[in-house]
């Protein structure tokens, strides 16, 4: 069946996979897309479902942004908040997963229960934000730490999601409007995503980005992606100032939607930057750092385009390769770095490796990420809405770790006297975009 000019999709009955054949710049790309993950067995099937939709998003994703359900006071009773919340920045989803407990009937029915569940769904997921916005709630996530959600700390949508193994064709669910935004989907497009992007941010950004569309049949979410994944690689690339970065600026361009799965290439280069988050994930909790902290910190680092990821992996391998070159006694520097633009203020992404790690390197790895922050803030005109995020790759010899880990995050106004920026900048001098 034909789906557009660029996208043919096939569907084999024996194994339950979808195939979808895109047309690429690149060339032809075949994505086949399989049945949703299988439930566990030691569970009734409703908490399977909620099981297995967690751990997509946990091992796709990151575990620190999926969060377990949790128990509220109503009245003289309790009520459950959510199957599972995705919360990363500022955005958050409110996820109620229904699951067809019982043999699937004649199409008809199918369709009346679906109907119905959804409608269940979004009622709750409605009332899981109410509920949050009058009283902050203790939730734990897939890293076993506990973070008081605020309903008004987010923007928040709903998502309900279907897990059923014969969803009749065509069956695009109706619900009235909940005043926040909404989707339906069904296991196998929950998990589509989260295998393509590897991002739980970048899913985030999706299902807010569709939940304003008008909606899909469930099962056809892996074509509408491939479709506005063909728009993003068509769009003319946004123009942007490249001398905000300083001399040596250039600008580089990726689709938001990436048409090949993250970590399709040839290489395992893009796992890099999934290793450089655990390290932060885990480095973060040994050092005491609050939890809403902790987390803004890997929304932050989460960010990074995915499309870029695969490259930007290779470079911080190839920059680690280069600084153990250093003769003895020395100390070698690589760096790169990225300024993003949007709404909510510029971002700030940079990577440093150095020969080793010493109170030395630190201090200095410390100044870098300072006067960079200072220096585009001063370009942009607008240092208050500025965020920099800087990590510092040192090789590690032990044999138990390739390198270490070290982060500084900026916020704002530098606060940087002139006497310190003219300190770091005969320490810094500008050459490239380094």
């Amino acid at each position: 069946m034909t789906v557009s000019d660029a996208l043919w999709r096939f569907t084999d009955p024996g194994s339950g996979s979808v195939s979808l054949i895109v047309e690429t710049p690149a060339g032809t790309h075949v994505r086949r897309i399989p049945p949703a993950m299988p439930l566990p067995a030691d569970v009734e099937a409703g908490i399977g479902a909620e099981k297995a939709a967690h751990t997509a998003a946990a091992t796709w994703g990151l575990p620190d942004f999926v969060f377990q359900s949790s128990l509220t006071r109503k009245g003289s009773g309790q009520r459950e908040l959510g199957d599972r919340l995705l919360l990363s920045g500022s955005r958050g989803a409110v996820v109620q997963i229904k699951s067809r407990t019982v043999k699937p009937k004649g199409d008809a029915e199918e369709r009346a229960w679906i109907q119905k569940v959804t409608k269940k769904a979004m009622s709750q997921a409605k009332g899981t934000v109410r509920m949050l916005r009058l009283q902050a709630a203790e939730m734990v996530n897939g890293r076993g730490t506990t973070l008081s959600v605020a309903g008004d700390a987010y923007e928040w949508m709903a998502v309900s999601l279907l897990d059923h193994d014969q969803v009749p064709d065509a069956m695009t669910p109706t619900f009235e409007p909940i005043g926040m935004p909404a989707l339906a989907l069904t296991r196998r497009d929950w998990d589509f995503l989260f295998d393509q992007l590897r991002s739980t941010t970048a899913v985030l950004d999706y299902l807010f980005r569709v939940a304003e569309a008008p909606p899909v049949a469930l099962g056809d979410e892996p074509v509408r992606y491939y479709e506005l994944a063909a728009a993003d690689a068509a769009a003319p690339p946004v123009d942007i100032d490249t001398e905000l970065v300083g001399p040596g600026g250039r600008r580089f361009s990726t689709p938001l939607l990436p048409q090949v799965p993250a970590g399709a290439g040839q290489t395992n280069a893009h796992l890099v930057i999934r290793y450089v988050l655990e390290d932060v994930a885990t480095s973060m909790l040994r050092d005491e750092i609050s939890e809403s902290d902790r987390l803004t910190v890997l929304a932050d680092l989460d960010r990074l385009p995915v499309g870029m990821r695969e490259e930007w992996g290779q470079l911080l391998l190839g920059m680690l390769d280069d600084v153990e070159q250093a003769p003895d006694g020395h100390v070698m520097w690589r760096s790169r770095r990225q300024l993003h633009q949007e709404a909510a203020g510029d971002r700030q992404m940079l990577f440093v490796c150095a020969t080793r790690f010493d109170k030395y390197v630190e201090a200095s790895f410390g100044s870098y990420v300072m006067l960079r922050h200072h220096q585009v803030g001063e370009r942009t005109g607008q240092p208050d809405s500025l965020r920099s995020l800087g990590v510092l790759l040192t090789p590690n010899h032990s044999g138990n770790r390739p390198w270490d880990t070290t982060l500084v995050r900026v916020l704002g106004h530098s606060q940087l006297t002139s006497e310190q920026v003219a300190e770091f900048e005969q320490l810094w001098p500008q050459s490239g975009n380094a």
